[in-house]
């Protein structure tokens, strides 16, 4: 019989560390269960899941960029994300055998900085994509703003302000970053393999918090650029460890074992 599995897929895929890190989980809590990566293209994706859902050993996947809106089209949406965050990040098996999907990059996002008051607070969002549309609601939530987002489409940006009822401005990329109490990287700018964030902090006042969600590199320029100013920071591994909690608990019935994350966090950086 084939072990239970999940996996996580994209394009690219080869970055993601979370096999690392569900592998690492399910090794603590002996469980026989295999996460795989897998590579899955844009016209891939109806065909990806209509073989998983025929498959009893797949438990659901993680989904990563670019299909964390396309998925919508081709899973069950029983939390109605489509009309809240507008993106998902994991599909899942309902015991009718069906897909659902659901998003768990909010919780994973807001995790780290949950001791941070945004209220009526200025933030600036990098991006517009399915990382950022979690970001933004929950920014929405605790009723940050006004919300700069820097965007190469800035119509986009503009739009993603509106849906989510957040006051602010939409600009283009390579504008300097405006004052704010956080500024969060929510692109794929300057990830391995991608073209750098060239972003200019010189207005971000000294008590900002600056939060990249990438980690490949895990000291991205804009970090390293916001630490030499001495401003708190936020890496990707945050994020990504806080919303595969979540999924795995999602995925194999089971909450992971969070009072290791010491040991997780020196495995990912090794």
């Amino acid at each position: 019989m084939t072990r239970p599995y999940a996996e996580v897929i994209g394009d690219p895929i080869a970055q993601s560390k979370s096999p690392i890190i569900h592998g690492f989980w399910a090794e603590a809590l002996n469980l026989d269960v295999e996460y795989r990566r897998h590579r899955v293209l844009a016209e891939e994706l109806s065909g990806y899941f209509a073989a998983r859902v025929a498959d009893p050993a797949w438990r659901g996947c993680n989904i990563t960029v670019p299909h964390k809106v396309a998925a919508l089209d081709h899973v069950a949406d029983p939390g109605d994300v489509r009309a809240s965050i507008g993106a998902i990040n994991t599909v899942f098996r309902q015991p009718d055998g069906t897909l659902a999907g659901t998003n768990t990059d909010a919780a994973g996002f807001w995790t780290p900085i949950a001791g941070l008051d945004l209220a009526g607070r200025p933030v600036t969002v990098v991006g517009a994509g399915g990382a950022a549309r979690a970001i933004l609601w929950a920014l929405a939530r605790v009723g940050a703003g006004p919300v700069t987002i820097l965007n190469r489409n800035v119509l986009k940006a503009a739009a993603l302000l509106a849906s989510f009822g957040l006051k602010g401005q939409a600009l283009p990329l390579g504008t300097a970053a405006p004052p704010a109490a956080l500024l969060v990287n929510a692109s794929s700018l300057g990830m391995t393999g991608q073209p750098p964030l060239d972003l200019d902090l010189s207005a971000v006042p000294d008590d900002a918090v600056v939060y990249d969600i990438v980690y490949a590199p895990l000291e991205t320029p804009l970090l390293a650029a916001a630490r030499a100013r001495d401003l708190d920071t936020v890496d990707g591994l945050e994020m990504l460890v806080g919303q595969a909690a979540v999924a795995f608990a999602i995925l194999f019935g089971v909450e992971p074992p969070r009072d290791r994350d010491d040991e997780l966090r020196a495995l990912l950086t090794a």
